[in-house]
């Protein structure tokens, strides 16, 4: 009884709270005011989580000897992806995986709505995977929790599906504001990777979500770089052909990226109701990887600034500290060579094993990884001007992101936010958008949005195939249909016609499968003649329908189909052939009108 009282006192200060802000804060300024929360908090859970994981590497790796390899490497993993599947599995009950692929999902298929679980699960579970050596990022974790964050607030106040849209994005750009102190990377990722339209209504509340999370970042962690970059050695012009040389490899390992991940995926797939065999699997892979390649084990971004900060051999050998190549600098190039390509397989053993995080942080690893190998043996073959390896970490980094991510502009604005690299500008323009051309070569999408798109259910900046993605069929079915039988005689079915809001009406077996329909308008000779009603029966009136549409049908079909027959009415069966109901034109066409027009306003 108590707890009643105080669910409905809640609703009912909400209730008021709600009516206060509808008469006296209009949409516009009260979408910049939850921007601004969505950004603080987007900024607080960033922290929270980069916390959480310092402490734990800190516990687990405090007492290390960096001068030979540690068996501890072959527990550590293990132990952090099965406490994390235990956690998902009992306590979360939910797939948090893929962060920002679900974040797409959500737009285009949940009318924008995240679950409330997803403002705190991904920041638990991925900070214990993560403080535990799993080989994956914070990155995606965090925006999925912040654009949680903004879906949960806008739900709270009642906001409709296209201001939740709008605050999933303020979260996400939040998100990526907060842990790199980019706010301008931020902006740029909203558009170019979740597809959220920027127009002048859009655009303040995402960049006040990316400011009040930079500016809170900073006062939590003082102005100190996620990764620390001097610029030794200015950019040239004879430098140009390296950097396009630069830009397709990346381009390429891009491709060997998302090739691999997803062929990984496909394999942990075949286990999805075995969470034991793959932890064996994903936890043997990623735990003898760790002990060959300590550089693999966590996010990876103490190696990425070990190579960023370098200056000679000395400098760079305490990459392969912990391992067993330490102190031999003639196994830098291949130790560099097999990190790369290892890295993708440590990725997908921790998330295909039970752990959970993104492949933002690997991208940026990958990248910095490539750069590196690239520049060391086009020096060392004399291929042309010597280009330093610093800069060409720096740089692979942005080409490696735009590649994965089909967002060369994120590439370019984060990487020069992240290290102040601005005077690189114009090499980091080269390289990213040399490897985003070498990679739509080959794949259309992303790797966050491959998933959607083999589905049809990818949004895009196209306004029409935009609408048709976030119109769901499912949802405009009319499922209250008087149906009859082959035998029903016409006084029987005039009876139904009276009572029937539809002009047509479906004729089904015993076992609910379409056999025809009859078309009020195409009978009505038959229709009015009382003394016909005994003469005439459901099987002599029916006709074939002039299509059928199965309930897994794309809107794109449903319109295509409507435009090609003309009909007012179309049956909608499911996978055994049984009829779930019409779909209507008319309505189909007001809603798809009425959307078509909320999403060209300013």
């Amino acid at each position: 009884m108590a707890d009643t009282t105080i669910d409905s006192s809640s609703a009912s200060w909400l209730t008021r709270l709600h009516e206060w802000r509808e008469e006296h804060i209009s949409d516009r300024m009260f979408v910049l005011v939850l921007a601004f929360f969505v950004g603080f908090f987007s900024a607080v859970a960033a922290a929270v989580l980069h916390w959480l994981i310092n402490q734990i590497v800190q516990l687990l790796t405090s007492s290390f000897d960096a001068s030979s390899s540690n068996w501890l490497y072959l527990v550590y993993p293990v132990v952090g992806i099965y406490i994390t599947s235990l956690f998902v599995r009992y306590v979360v009950k939910d797939n948090i995986s893929h962060g920002i692929t679900r974040i797409l999902y959500a737009i285009s298929q949940n009318r924008s709505r995240l679950k409330p679980h997803n403002t705190w699960s991904s920041v638990i579970s991925s900070a214990i995977t993560i403080g535990f050596g799993g080989s994956v990022g914070a990155e995606a974790p965090i925006v999925l929790t912040g654009s949680a964050i903004g879906s949960n607030l806008g739900k709270l106040f009642k906001m409709d599906s296209k201001t939740l849209m709008l605050l999933i994005g303020c979260g996400a750009a939040g998100a990526i504001a907060g842990i790199f102190k980019a706010p301008i990377a931020g902006l740029v990722f909203t558009i170019e990777v979740l597809m959220i339209d920027l127009t002048m209504a859009s655009l303040m509340p995402i960049l006040v979500s990316c400011v009040t999370a930079t500016c809170f970042t900073y006062i939590f962690s003082g102005d100190a770089a996620l990764f620390s970059f001097h610029l030794d050695n200015p950019w040239s012009v004879e430098r140009v052909p390296a950097c396009i040389g630069l830009g397709v490899f990346c381009g390429l390992v891009s491709l060997y990226f998302i090739r691999t991940m997803g062929f990984c995926e496909d394999i942990f797939a075949r286990f999805k109701d075995k969470p034991y065999v793959k932890l064996a699997i994903g936890g043997v892979m990623l735990s003898l990887l760790i002990y060959l390649f300590p550089s693999l084990y966590g996010e990876g971004y103490g190696a990425i600034n070990l190579l960023l900060n370098g200056a000679s051999d000395d400098d760079w050998r305490r990459i392969m500290d912990n391992s067993l190549f330490s102190g031999q600098i003639e196994m830098l190039i291949p130790y560099i060579a097999l990190v790369l390509l290892t890295k993708v397989f440590a990725t997908s053993a921790t998330n295909g094993g039970g752990g959970c995080g993104g492949t933002f942080a690997p991208s940026l690893f990958i990248g910095c990884f490539s750069g590196f190998l690239f520049s060391r043996l086009w020096n060392i073959n004399q291929i042309g001007v010597y280009v330093p390896e610093k800069n060409f970490a720096l740089m692979g980094m942005a080409g490696v992101m735009s590649g994965v991510m089909h967002a060369p502009l994120t590439g370019i604005f984060l990487i020069a936010e992240l290290t102040g690299g601005y005077d690189l500008f114009l090499p980091l323009m080269i390289v990213s958008i040399s490897s985003y051309l070498t990679i739509i070569l080959f794949e259309p999408h992303s790797i966050y949005s491959s998933r959607l798109a083999k589905q049809g259910k990818l949004i895009t900046h196209h306004t029409d195939h935009a609408v048709l993605t976030l119109m769901q069929m499912d949802s405009y079915i009319e499922r209250d249909v008087l149906a009859v039988g082959p035998d029903t005689e016409l006084s029987d079915i005039v009876r139904k016609i009276s009572r029937s809001r539809n002009s047509v009406i479906p004729v089904l077996d015993a076992a609910g499968s379409l056999l025809g329909e009859i078309d009020i308008a195409k009978n009505r000779n038959v229709v009015f003649r009382t003394e016909l009603y005994h003469h005439f029966t459901a099987s002599q009136l029916m006709q074939k329908p002039s299509a059928t549409l199965s309930d897994q049908a794309s809107m794109s079909v449903v319109m295509k189909t409507f435009d090609q027959t003309h009909a007012n009415w179309l049956p909608v069966l499911d996978k055994d052939g049984h009829l779930k109901g019409y779909l209507s034109r008319e309505r189909i066409y007001t809603q798809y009108r009425k959307m078509v027009a909320d999403m060209s306003e300013d």
